[in-house]
This record gives C-alpha cells, sequence and structure tokens, in this order.
C-alpha cells in the first residue's frame, strides 16, 4: 500500500503544464468553450420542461408528479451513466466520447418531439440523459489538461456559464419559439442545433495541447500504477467527494425546480404574473448563475480559498429565498431581482469541482467529479417528482381545459424544499477540507 501511494505522489505532483510558454492561451480557451457548447446543449434540454410543461401535460394527460417523473428520466440516466462516463474520460479520448454523446443526445431530442406515447417521451428523455452524463465531465477532463491548478475555478465558472446561457435559450426564447411554432416543431429545432455542436466539437476540441507526451505517459503510468479497482475504490472512499456532491446537488435545487421545470408556473400561480412575465424572472435567474459561476470562481482563486466562499453562497441563498418566498406583495422587478439574486448566490456551487480535482490524484479528476455529478443528477431524480408529490398532497382537484391547476398553497408547501437544502449545505461545508487552491493529493 506505501508503494502505490508512493508512485501515486509522484505522478500525481508532476508539474502542470504551462500553457503560457509551450501553447497559446486563445487556443486552450477556444478548446474549452468549444467543449462546452455540449454542456451549453444539454441545458437547454434539461430546462425546456419549464416552457413547455402545460403543453407535456396536456398533450400526455399527466398530473404534477408524472410531468415530474418525465423530466427525472433525464436525470435516471445521468446519475446511472455518469460514473462510468468519468471512468471512460480517465482512460480514452474525451472528445471522441463528446461526439458519440452528442449524436446519442441530438437522436433523443429528435425521439422526444416527435413522440405521441408517454412512454417513446420517457425513453427518449432516458437518451437524451445518457448523452448528458459526458457534457460537464468531458470539458471539465479537458480543461484539467488545458490549463493549470491555480486557474481552473475561474474555467469551471466559464465553463458553467456557457451551460447557463443554455438555460437561458430554454426560458424566454424557448417559450416565444413554442409560441410560435408548436412544442413539437420547436424540439425539432432543438435537435438540430444538436448537429451544429457536433461539428464545432469534431474540428475545434483536442484532448491535450500539442507536445503533451510526458504527461499523457504520466497519467497512463498512474492509472496502471493504481489499477482499475484501486482507482475507483480511492474515489469512492474519499469522504470529500461525496460531500461535496451533497453540497452541490442540493445547492443546485433551484435550477432543477425553478429553472427547469415549476419557476413559471410557480410565479403564475402564487404572484400572478403572466406566463411572458414568469420567464424574465426564470431568465434572469439563469443570467444570476452565468455572472455568478465565474465571479464566485475568481473570487476564489483570487483569495485563495475554497471553502469560505462555499459558505458565503448558502448563507446567502437562504436569506434570498426566504425573502422570494416570505416577504409580502413583490413586483414584478424584485421578483426579477429575487430570481437573479438566487442564481448568483446559488452558483457558489461551482467551487466544489476544483475542490475534488485538488483533493484527488490527477490522473483520476474524471472519476472523482463524476462523484459529484452523480450526486447532483441524484437530486434531479428524487427532487423534481417529490417537489410534483408535494403539490399533489392538498390539492383540490381542479382541472381547466384537462390541465390540473394548483393553488398557491400547494407551490409554497412544496417551496420548503429549498430554504432546508441551504441549510443542510451550509452544515456541510464546514467539514469540507480547504486546498488552499492546491493539489493535496
Amino acid at each position: 500500500m506505501q508503494t502505490t501511494l508512493s508512485n501515486l505522489s509522484e505522478h500525481s505532483t508532476l508539474p502542470s503544464i504551462d500553457i503560457t510558454k509551450q501553447h497559446s492561451n486563445v487556443l486552450a480557451w477556444v478548446v474549452v468553450l468549444s467543449a462546452s457548447l455540449y454542456f451549453f446543449y444539454e441545458f437547454i434540454q434539461m430546462n425546456l420542461f419549464a416552457s413547455i410543461d402545460s403543453q407535456l401535460m396536456q398533450a400526455f394527460h399527466l398530473n404534477a408528479p408524472e410531468l415530474g417523473r418525465l423530466a427525472s428520466m433525464y436525470f435516471y440516466a445521468n446519475a446511472l451513466f455518469v460514473f462510468p462516463a468519468g471512468v471512460l474520460l480517465d482512460r480514452f479520448s474525451p472528445k471522441k466520447l463528446l461526439l458519440t454523446a452528442v449524436i446519442l443526445s441530438t437522436l433523443g431530442t429528435l425521439a422526444f418531439g416527435l413522440a405521441h406515447d408517454y412512454w417513446v417521451a420517457a425513453l427518449s428523455r432516458f437518451i437524451v440523459g445518457t448523452g448528458a452524463a459526458f457534457c460537464f465531465l468531458g470539458c471539465i477532463r479537458i480543461a484539467s489538461r488545458w490549463f493549470p491548478p491555480k486557474k481552473m475555478a475561474f474555467v469551471t465558472g466559464v465553463a458553467v456559464t456557457m451551460a447557463m446561457v443554455g438555460g437561458l435559450v430554454a426560458q424566454t426564447p424557448f417559450a416565444l419559439l413554442t409560441n410560435a411554432v408548436g412544442w413539437r416543431q420547436a424540439v425539432t429545432l432543438d435537435a438540430a442545433l444538436g448537429i451544429i455542436i457536433f461539428f464545432a466539437i469534431y474540428y475545434w476540441v483536442q484532448d491535450r495541447p500539442p507536445h503533451s507526451n510526458e504527461h499523457i505517459q504520466a497519467d497512463k503510468a498512474c492509472l496502471q500504477s493504481l489499477g482499475f479497482w484501486h482507482s475507483i475504490g480511492l474515489v469512492m472512499k474519499n469522504p470529500y467527494n461525496w460531500l461535496c456532491g451533497l453540497y452541490t446537488s442540493l445547492m443546485n435545487l433551484p435550477v432543477f425546480l425553478l429553472g427547469a421545470l415549476w419557476g413559471i408556473h410557480y410565479l403564475v400561480e402564487v404572484h400572478q404574473l403572466s406566463i411572458v412575465q414568469g420567464s424574465y424572472a426564470t431568465t434572469l435567474f439563469f443570467v444570476g448563475v452565468m455572472i455568478g459561476a465565474p465571479v464566485f470562481g475568481w473570487f476564489s482563486d483570487y483569495i485563495g480559498r475554497r471553502v469560505m466562499p462555499m459558505i458565503v453562497g448558502a448563507i446567502l441563498s437562504l436569506a434570498v429565498i426566504l425573502a422570494l418566498m416570505y416577504v409580502p406583495g413583490l413586483s414584478l422587478i424584485q421578483l426579477i431581482g429575487l430570481f437573479f439574486l438566487i442564481g448568483f448566490t446559488t452558483s457558489s456551487q461551482v467551487l466544489s469541482y476544483p475542490v475534488i480535482a485538488e483533493l484527488n490524484p490527477i490522473a483520476l479528476t474524471g472519476s472523482a467529479i463524476s462523484i459529484d455529478s452523480i450526486t447532483i443528477m441524484v437530486g434531479g431524480v428524487v427532487f423534481q417528482p417529490l417537489f410534483g408529490w408535494f403539490m399533489e398532497l392538498n390539492w383540490d382537484h381542479t382541472i381547466v381545459n384537462g390541465v390540473r391547476v394548483y393553488a398557491a398553497s400547494d407551490f409554497s408547501f412544496a417551496m420548503l424544499i429549498m430554504p432546508i437544502a441551504f441549510i443542510i449545505s451550509l452544515l456541510i461545508s464546514f467539514f469540507i477540507k480547504e486546498t488552499y487552491c492546491k493539489s493535496q493529493a
């Protein structure tokens, strides 16, 4: 065991590739942003239900829990395949795996737009979720080879910002497109976007910087010295991987509950906004994450701390969600502002990724971060249907035009999930080891 750990330390402390000396920083950003396009695309798929939830309930004759289960098929697949995705990304070409995943997601999206049976729609969402298992992990695996550790929090924040642009597109723009051409045609056009992203990744993404053979051999030697099962054991037994995953999963709930599914519906029923006005707020939620993710990443890199900004993010998120839920008479501008702040403050979750990367061997970055992704997707699997189930508990059985109508009290009760989640996130953050932005492997 001592020999194995000695070898591990030898390989994991190799000097990072100095991008400024060997390669153009512009090229590094082109590669990573191109890989992030798939993350952007998958966030459209994950969040488009927010704009078409009523149409889906009508088309497939669904109640709230059934809609939640349909949406969660994406997360079932993601949670199931994200760890194998991480293992594959550590051992095979991330570019080739990303291209394969884009094909799966594009075909699944097209099938969903054409589906007329519930089981076909559910299977299509499962296929999309399978491809999505590679989107973020692939991007971060590539970024870890093009950028040094001291820049990874900011780079991760930029990648998350790309994803949030996709979440933004799934709000007001997708709602307007749906109103213009219908939800099926809108989803079909969405599938066509996947083809464009496939070619962008094909032409611009590279697995590693040129002339990095030394690091390729180092990674291979590290993986060989550890062995397949021992490397998996190291990742699975590291408690900080799971603590960071739980923190991220709970802080990410507004993305799943407000951005991806119930946000517009909540604003319409509880705050009497129109659907379009509600989409303004959910759009600004994603703008908040788009700005907050790189800001938290930059701030963390700047002060050389990871955990302290995570604690601050949890405290601020709790304060903002309580204001949204309990301050009476909020205006449209105030609601939009609060949704923006929820997105901004919860984006502290991006810091869990560099923490995990710094607390695990460099060669196992993909496998380690996949633990984080598993817990996030399990959050989607559990909490989207749970939110719908909470709304059903006291539902008065009102149905209008074949669609169930839920009262403001039903939404208010279900919304309690989020402040509880932020309190737990805050407690968890005190048990995460501070890395001071340096590899601890």
